[in-house]
């Protein structure tokens, strides 16, 4: 076994554990695993890791259901409507620069992250885990859906804020939910590239089999951490991705610019919120006031 395939299969655990844990992410770090540590053609990754997240999401999506984490109408009327978008995606992708792909993968990655940070505007309003209308669910499908199949992504770092962000859902509730989403629309949006690109089944077998070890974990250990601390490392870790995505496929020196310019004002973020008193960033603790005495 080769240096290369062992590191693909150690990381494709962490791709598996990202998906039972926070119901995306995947394929954020299938892509760039297989495209970089594994040496694949980047299209080639993009339709591989669309098998690879739809089947460990599948195996996951069924331990989150037993514990009651799932909305079966929403996501199975998001995964029809993201099948079709997802399907056209594929065929449209595989016309399309790999290159232009990937840029275009990693700034879906980072404008969906700076939602995902930043959460809902109304803080005050309450987790609604009902089942969503079915209208607004559709057309999100099919946009989000469109998206999935034409970058290979499986749509969880889309999916769960649409879930959580637009629907309203709990961070663990829009978790499940999202992987009955991603399954249905990866295979779909594989469906689309199969028909210009081939695939090593055997790298593609073992690389599903690692993550879907990975994803066991990370199902349990989904609904124990709490869901703004789950929404907003969600969101740093996709800003990461897209960041380190953008700096491997833009030209010099552009690459060296952003990295320069993501990294400083995160530096200075840090540095403002752990070491100085005053910082703005820092959130004031808001005391209840004192009852009233009669």
């Amino acid at each position: 076994m080769t240096v290369a395939l062992t590191a693909t299969l150690l990381l494709s655990v962490v791709i598996g554990l990202s998906l039972g844990l926070l119901g995306g992410g995947g394929s954020i770090l299938t892509v760039p695993i297989l495209t970089y540590v594994a040496g694949l053609d980047p299209k080639e990754a993009i339709a591989a890791s669309l098998f690879v997240v739809g089947a460990t999401s599948a195996v996951s999506a069924v331990d989150h259901a037993r514990k009651g984490r799932v909305k079966w109408r929403t996501g199975l009327i998001f995964g029809a409507a993201g099948m079709a978008g997802a399907f056209g995606g594929g065929l449209l992708g595989g016309h399309i620069s790999g290159t232009i792909l990937m840029i275009a993968f990693a700034l879906m990655m980072v404008a969906t992250s700076i939602a995902m940070i930043r959460g809902r505007r109304k803080k005050t309003a309450a987790a609604n885990n009902s089942e969503l209308p079915v209208l607004k669910v559709i057309l999100e499908g099919l946009v989000v859906g469109l998206a999935t199949g034409l970058v290979g992504a499986g749509g969880g770092f889309l999916v769960v804020p649409a879930l959580a962000l637009l629907g309203g859902l709990a961070m663990p509730v829009a978790v499940g939910t999202s992987l009955v989403v991603i399954a249905l629309k990866s295979f779909a949006g594989l469906g689309g590239y199969l028909t210009t690109v081939s695939l090593d089944w055997g790298l593609v077998g073992a690389v599903t089999a690692a993550a879907i070890l990975g994803s066991v974990a990370g199902s349990r250990l989904a609904g124990r951490i709490p869901e703004a601390a789950m929404r907003k490392g969600f969101g740093v870790f996709v800003l990461a991705m897209g960041v380190f995505v953008l700096v491997q496929e833009l030209p010099a020196p552009g690459n060296i610019i952003l990295a320069i310019t993501a990294v400083a004002p995160a530096l200075a973020a840090l540095i403002c919120r752990f070491a100085i008193p005053a910082c703005p960033l820092r959130r004031a603790v808001v005391h209840p006031a004192p009852a009233a005495t009669r």
